[in-house]
């Protein structure tokens, strides 16, 4: 049967996806909660601002962003123990319905007149703390629906839809807070996580995985952190990830600073940065869809080094037009790097252990690019902006050639210890 004029319009990496049926009912459910959680970024502090008392409208506002996301870390660690047996399907469902009952009580709250910032802290903080399971269930479960040769491409479609979010869901959320409010704005993004919840049901169960064993190949469970340790190229990616986050953390501190001391330039100047640096992730995401061919190592390294490339040229003293072009590239050289991150998780982890593993990076990511700016501010200050977006550049760079040089090392010594048996 030849394909319509529209099926035509799709690549040909990505039509496989659309035609399985299980994982084209989930996409729409995931791109929603995508842009409730985009939505989400601007209404949570906003908010936090309206009700904060006089003085006190900072301390709110790093309270209420801190409780949108850290609380997964300490999810991660504390329910590992009665977590870890759960179907991935049930994990991104118990997270969503958690995040849709929570998020839910903040208008409802608003609405009574009785949203506290204690409340509201707490709210959100309780909202997140499934989020690293939920995160490692969606992506186990796309592992268990679809074959690995087709892990790449709905990765990337799902990493696509994360970053459209972050250009999208920030405007619509400035337009919507005039019209109806910040509290109601959370009230989309839970009414999103419900609608995912409901469909992630709707998905029917899936064939059971392998039996868990521990690492010693016994069937005692094992803890994320120890079935990492017994995997040295996960731990490696996992490495190399929490770096390549760290080292961006800074260029959020320095970029508003460089675009107010260096260009002597506003808010508009700022936000075009990152609205190129959002479509170039899109399209850069989309297009890691046709790289399955290719060998994941090398090209996650390349990704990594061409976005410290193209930071450098911020300490060359160019023009905001060349910064800009560079930005706009460094964001779609960025966009494939979570689709071919979570792709080797998928392939290099036994189906028993996925989940609890992707839990592990979940929880230990949360804390790589704010630890980055913190660190940030300190910097800024002794260097300038423009040193540390290059600084942070070449460190970079530095840290691609070093995983170069160690993943090549392995594999030598792989060798010569297979030659030797």
């Amino acid at each position: 049967m030849p394909l319509s004029w529209t099926s035509r319009l799709v690549p040909s990496a990505y039509r496989p996806l659309f035609a399985h049926a299980r994982f084209r009912r989930l996409l729409p459910a995931l791109a929603a909660s995508d842009l409730g959680d985009g939505m989400s970024v601007v209404a949570v502090a906003w908010l936090a601002v309206l009700i904060a008392p006089p003085g006190r409208s900072g301390l709110v506002v790093g309270a209420a962003i801190a409780a949108y996301a850290l609380p997964g870390v300490v999810g991660a660690l504390l329910f590992g123990r009665w977590l870890r047996r759960l179907a991935p399907r049930r994990l991104l469902a118990a997270d969503s319905c958690l995040r849709a009952a929570l998020l839910g009580c903040v208008p409802l709250a608003w609405a009574a007149g009785v949203l506290h910032p204690v409340l509201y802290v707490v709210l959100l903080a309780g909202s997140s703390v499934l989020h690293a399971w939920g995160g490692a269930g969606k992506y186990a479960l796309i592992a268990q629906m679809l074959p690995p040769e087709r892990r790449l491409a709905a990765n990337a479609l799902v990493g696509s839809s994360a970053s459209a979010s972050v250009v999208i869901g920030p405007a619509l959320a400035g337009f919507l807070a005039a019209v109806v409010g910040p509290a109601w704005i959370i009230g989309l993004d839970a009414l999103s996580f419900a609608v995912l919840a409901v469909q992630v049901g709707r998905l029917g169960g899936a064939p059971r995985a392998a039996v868990e064993t521990g690492p010693d190949g016994t069937g005692r469970p094992a803890a994320g952190p120890r079935l990492l340790r017994g995997q040295p190229e996960l731990l490696g990616v996992l490495a190399l990830t929490w770096l390549f986050n760290f080292l961006y953390g800074p260029v959020e501190v320095a970029l508003p600073l460089h675009v107010t001391d260096d260009l002597h330039s506003g808010a508009s100047l700022l936000g075009l940065y990152w609205t190129l640096f959002g479509l170039g992730a899109v399209v850069g995401g989309l297009a890691a869809g046709a790289l399955s061919r290719l060998p994941l190592w090398p090209v996650t390294l390349g990704v990594v080094a061409g976005w410290g490339v193209m930071l450098v040229p911020f300490g060359l003293d160019v023009s905001a037009g060349v910064s800009l072009v560079c930005f706009g590239l460094g964001g779609m050289i960025y966009g494939p790097f979570t689709a071919l991150s979570y792709t080797l998780f998928q392939d290099r982890t036994p189906a028993a252990w996925l989940t609890r593993v992707l839990a592990v990076r979940g929880a230990a990511l949360l804390t790589a690019a704010p630890v980055g700016t913190a660190l940030g501010g300190p910097l800024v200050a002794a260097l300038g902006p423009r040193q540390v977006l290059a600084a942070s550049g070449v460190a970079t760079i530095a840290l691609a050639a070093v995983a170069m040089a160690t993943r090549v090392r392995g594999i030598r010594r792989e060798g010569t210890r297979g030659a030797r048996t």
